[in-house]
């Protein structure tokens, strides 16, 4: 009996030990998108180690709503995850689903990943650009499903599936090569690009009324009309403080830029209350936006806003993002 308790022990230590914190620690809750929300609402969670000490660098793990450990890594800032170093990730089940590295915020180096039983899914470099804002990707090898293997060296047949994009071609020497086609959104928008070892060349996509737009951009970010400047002073000077004296905090605030312009779907995922978030929603639902282009389409795209608000001795002031602290999630579409 005594030996069969001590296995029950060592089973739930392990559970235990991830998922608690110290007094230096800092747990935040985050949703399906990765945004900071309530317990009530989360799917995943965050722990900061070390969070009131000064560091050069802490260490971040985040854990599904299960409690299954999803990240471990490394980052130079403590509010927001800004990778640096070695990043390893998990499926739920517990294995490995990638293993990469940053350097300044950017992929560099080799990148393995998995599939979710465990089979190899493809070995990947990143390889230093001057103007891009990520470096260039590198196939090496690439294993499908049926792990079989279908990109030796760089070589090969390839295809990229997600949720609401695919696409199939050649790679040559790791790098898209030759004609390429696929589908963007739904199965009936269907394009053909051309490539020249990696380098896009042109484009064309034919939507489910037969109409075909040519493109010479894969894409372009949903931004501000009038620019990031302009939009930073509009909530500045748009923005009604409160009466109260002595309140301090973040505002943070989610929205969809549909595909003309409009900022919709507001939702709040974290509040000070006394008016404040309704205020930022009225302030940024009232701004016009330059939809994201995709493949030649207007699409929508996902963002989330931080204000930090403080009023003391009668004085208001309001923080709104710079460039590097707003977050942006652009590259999710519909």
């Amino acid at each position: 009996m005594k030996s069969i308790l001590l296995a029950l022990l060592f089973l739930f230590i392990p559970k235990l030990c991830n998922s608690q914190i110290s007094t230096n620690d800092k747990m935040i809750y985050l949703d399906s998108t990765w945004n900071e929300t309530t317990k009530k609402n989360h799917k995943y969670y965050r722990i900061i180690k070390d969070y009131y000490l000064d560091k050069d660098l802490y260490i971040i793990n985040e854990y599904y709503k299960s409690d299954a450990k999803r990240t471990e890594g490394f980052s130079k800032n403590k509010d927001n995850f800004e990778k640096e170093g070695e990043l390893t990730l998990y499926f739920e089940n517990g294995n490995k689903h990638k293993i990469c590295h940053y350097l300044n915020k950017k992929l560099i180096g080799k990148e393995f990943e998995w599939y979710e039983n465990g089979n190899k899914k493809r070995e990947i470099e990143y390889t230093p650009t001057e103007k891009e804002s990520q470096n260039k990707i590198k196939i090496i090898q690439y294993w499908n499903k049926n792990n079989i293997q279908t990109i030796i060296d760089g070589n090969g047949d390839f295809e990229e599936s997600y949720k609401e994009f695919y696409g199939s071609g050649k790679l040559k020497n790791g790098y898209k090569d030759g004609i390429w086609q696929g589908w963007q959104i739904n199965p009936e928008n269907k394009y053909t690009e051309n490539y020249e070892t990696g380098k896009f060349i042109s484009g064309i996509i034919t939507d489910e009324n037969n109409t075909k737009t040519p493109y010479s951009e894969l894409a372009t970010k949903a931004e501000p009309n009038g620019g990031y400047t302009i939009f930073y002073k509009y909530i500045a000077k748009t923005f009604q403080m409160p009466d109260v004296s002595g309140l301090n905090g973040k505002i943070i605030t989610t929205f969809i830029i549909d595909k003309d312009g409009k900022a919709t779907e507001p939702k709040t995922i974290k509040s000070i209350g006394y008016g404040t978030d309704e205020e930022a929603i009225r302030v940024i639902t009232n701004y016009k936006w330059i939809p994201r282009i995709q493949r030649g389409q207007k699409v929508k795209s996902s963002f989330s806003i931080p204000i930090s608000i403080k009023t003391a001795d009668g004085s208001n002031t309001k923080h709104t993002p710079s460039p590097s602290e707003m977050i942006k999630n652009t590259n999710r579409n519909w």
